[in-house]
């Protein structure tokens, strides 16, 4: 099985010491830093501005929950296949979209509020039905995304 994030660069590097050996420290490229705190923040702030421009009835599906969660998901699977395509430069965009913006977007935090809100109603079969739908839609839509890419023909 090919895992998506299996080629996935790490954020830090091993520091080099004097004489070029490692001294075993991580190292933070400042530029990575900048791409995850800034789309960290858009990702944040357009989460915010959902929730508030689509509030969910405690109870009932959490649509703009679901929805951005799936669009997330389909934005990461798109954007790791089209990274393997791409060398080291494209680090700081996969820290940018990747790990700033989708992951803050994107929320898992916010499915287990909703789900205990929908427990605590007795909601059990939409509970389970919503649980069962972010996970297994999250896995279709991040697929969905990789393969779109793999199969975009690259014009040259």
């Amino acid at each position: 099985m090919d895992p998506i994030t299996s080629t996935t660069p790490p954020l830090t590097a091993p520091a080099e010491g004097a004489l070029g050996h490692s001294t075993g420290r991580p190292r933070i490229e400042r530029l990575e830093v900048v791409a995850v705190a800034t789309g960290g923040a858009v990702g944040a702030l357009t989460r915010v501005g959902l929730s508030q421009a689509f509030p969910t009835v405690t109870g009932n599906w959490p649509w703009a929950t679901f929805a951005v969660n799936m669009a997330g998901a389909l934005l990461l699977g798109c954007l790791l296949a089209w990274l393997r395509r791409r060398d080291q430069a494209s680090i700081p965009l996969y820290r940018l979209l990747g790990t700033g913006f989708c992951s803050t977007a994107t929320t898992f935090s916010t499915v287990q509020v909703e789900l205990l809100k929908m427990l605590d109603q007795g909601r059990y079969g939409l509970a389970g039905g919503y649980i069962a739908a972010s996970v297994a839609g999250g896995y279709a839509a991040v697929s969905v995304g990789v393969l779109l890419v793999r199969n975009m023909r690259v014009r040259g």
